[in-house]
């Protein structure tokens, strides 16, 4: 076969020269030709098999192999957002990229406890996981080309007008060549392990403020791929189940593009650009860093792990309501059950019990307060105007007088009978 093969080439490399210059009009038609079976070609070889809702669900449910008493169970791949000690958005010492991997430890260890979950993580502070590094060293190469390939695909399909150009709502800065190709090599790693779901964790920011000076926007945005692409549709079902989560407790985006909470995106190589995902992907942006629940290092990690926890939650509405019922009990927030032990005024706080404080009024509808959004009083931990007022509507609600804007014995009574999660 090699030997038919070396004929061909060299009767090829022969001819098409002197066709080209004897016929060009001709030559150019028939290469035309070539260059649009070699894009076919390509779209031919490159191998989609997108996850489905039902792949997912039938997975989680999947009974024990009676063979071999194995469980079918749900890949989850979890990508905390850029690499080992590089990149990411930073303010004051705060980096994304650290945030990204604490978040990713808080969910891993919910995901691990529940036997109908395979959780993988891509890295950690200071390195990728073996199984990662190990992958881009030996398949680099291999990578461009499949890179390349899907461009080449996605491309000819515009072109041939079978798919609709897909456009992003939002600006995204560009990866370095080499971050991108590991993104990509990301994505291939999961066709081929065969993962059902992947997460990537990010804090976003914008760009405009100073390093030291906090920002304009807040609140938190999940992305999704395009409609163009394959595992779109599956994305969408399990991401809108974590984004009422999320929505429940914390702000969404009130950056332009970002507002409705849940973003298509054809850009973005974590959700599978160029239609490259079979998993259902999706990058969570869960906060700006500059938020005042992420520079307090007094709720830091709470938040961080409830934001954790309500993911979870999400991915449970979409697979379990059961288990949802059965783990979270009275309440859905790590934050609850809290019991206040002291008073408390704008100048006599402790931080976490105004961030309790704050979650209880939310429960309770009173906060944030009339007129006001999630965005302009966020669970911030601070005795501020917001929390002052909604405290002044939980007090009318029960009856409490002779405590306004404060947090005296009576309301500290009331609170610790409905949140402390004691019988009084």
């Amino acid at each position: 076969m090699r030997h038919y093969l070396g004929t061909l080439f060299a009767v090829v490399i022969l001819i098409i020269p002197w066709f080209a210059f004897t016929y060009p009009n001709e030559a150019r038609s028939i290469l035309i030709l070539i260059q649009n079976a070699g894009s076919q070609f390509a779209a031919v070889i490159l191998s989609h098999n997108p996850k489905t809702i039902t792949d997912l669900r039938s997975n989680y449910s999947a009974p024990a192999d009676n063979q071999t008493t194995v469980q079918k169970k749900v890949r989850i791949l979890l990508v905390p957002g850029h690499e080992p000690g590089y990149g990411g958005a930073e303010f004051a010492d705060i980096k994304e990229r650290n945030l990204a991997t604490e978040l990713a430890r808080d969910l891993r260890e919910y995901i691990q406890n529940n036997n109908h979950y395979q959780v993988f993580t891509t890295r950690d502070d200071t390195a990728w996981s073996p199984e990662f590094a190990a992958y881009f060293k030996n398949n680099w190469d291999s990578i461009k080309e499949w890179q390349k390939a899907s461009h080449d695909e996605l491309s000819h399909l515009i072109a041939v007008g079978s798919v609709t150009p897909p456009a992003s709502k939002v600006f995204h800065n560009n990866a370095p060549q080499d971050v991108a190709l590991r993104l990509y090599g990301i994505t291939k790693w999961s066709n081929e392990n065969n993962i059902d779901i992947a997460i990537h964790i990010h804090f976003n920011d914008h760009p405009g403020h100073k390093h030291n000076i906090s920002g304009t926007h807040s609140g938190f945005a999940i992305y999704v791929p395009a409609k163009q692409y394959g595992n779109s549709v599956t994305t969408k079902a399990v991401a809108g189940t974590i984004f009422k989560r999320l929505a429940k407790y914390n702000p969404v985006s009130d950056l332009s593009g970002e507002s409705g909470g849940i973003v298509d995106d054809p850009e973005l190589i974590a959700v599978g650009a160029n239609n490259t995902a079979d998993a259902a992907s999706m990058l969570i942006e869960y906060g700006y860093i500059y938020e005042p629940q992420i520079l307090d290092p007094k709720i830091r990690s709470l938040f961080i792990k409830d934001l954790a926890f309500q993911t979870y939650l999400g991915l449970q509405d979409f697979f379990d309501q059961q288990n949802v019922v059965s783990m979270s009990g009275s309440f859905d927030t790590l934050v609850m059950p809290h019991e206040w032990g002291h008073p408390m005024t704008e100048k006599n706080v402790q931080t976490a019990d105004v961030f309790a404080l704050q979650t209880a009024l939310l429960i309770d509808g009173v906060y944030p307060p009339a007129q006001k959004s999630k965005n302009d009083c966020p669970r911030s931990g601070s005795f501020g105007p917001c929390t002052k007022k909604a405290l002044g509507e939980f007090q009318k609600k029960y009856n409490i007088n002779g405590e306004n804007g404060v947090v005296g014995e009576k309301t500290i009574e009331e609170l610790n009978r409905r949140y402390s999660g004691k019988i009084i």
